[in-house]
């Protein structure tokens, strides 16, 4: 059992890269880039921990009666896909939402902020005006995104239209050839009487009287 736990034993030993989000005292600086970071980790390790091997085996208890080995390596298989599948997809949000860098723009902003004498920013009294001060960066954020996924599938598109004319061609060349063919044979079965009778014609004449 030692061994079928191997698993579930180094997840719950592997500690986190960086801070705690209850371990960070008040007031400490800290890259919100690594906590998002560390947050993903302790939910990974909390997730294996929750589907320990023990609980596997309980819900496919006759196969892991008749074979233990295998159960094992299908419940090690499956928390490495599942891991691996949250890590990307944590991933592919942080480069579509540009995590990284809104998260580094409000460090340095809090940062900014602890330096800064003057008074704190108010409301200038017109509701559009504020609005737009907060709302039209994320909008160019996001139409950027945008752009950026538009350019990537025109790209995909011109791939996919060039390969398809290649094929055309290609298709093409073969059909004259075949058709190129097809006319040399018909040609030669054309030519074969005229052959035969200009043989016999021959043969005619060396027989005569």
């Amino acid at each position: 059992m030692a061994e079928a736990n191997s698993l579930d034993e180094a997840a719950a030993e592997k500690k986190p890269d960086g801070p705690s989000p209850e371990s960070v005292p008040p007031g400490t600086t800290f890259s919100r880039v690594k906590l998002l970071d560390t947050m993903v980790d302790t939910f990974l390790q909390k997730l294996v921990a929750a589907g320990s091997y023990q609980r596997f085996a309980d819900c496919y208890e006759h196969l892991h009666r008749l074979q233990p080995e295998t159960t094992q390596r299908i419940h090690d298989k499956f928390i490495t896909q599942l891991q691996a599948s949250i890590r990307e997809e944590i991933s592919e949000i942080k480069e579509e939402g540009n995590l990284e860098t809104v998260l580094n723009s409000l460090d340095k902003i809090v940062e900014d902020g602890k330096n800064h004498k003057g008074p704190a920013w108010r409301p200038s009294g017109t509701p559009e005006r504020d609005l737009c001060s907060v709302l039209a960066p994320y909008f160019l954020q996001q139409r950027d995104t945008l752009r950026r996924h538009v350019q990537k599938q025109e790209a995909r598109n011109q791939e996919l239209a060039e390969a398809v004319l290649a094929g055309r061609r290609q298709v093409e060349a073969l059909q004259q050839q075949a058709l190129r063919k097809q006319r040399r044979e018909l040609a030669a079965v054309l030519m074969e009487p005229e052959g035969g009778a200009a043989k016999a014609e021959g043969c005619d004449w060396h027989a005569g009287p």
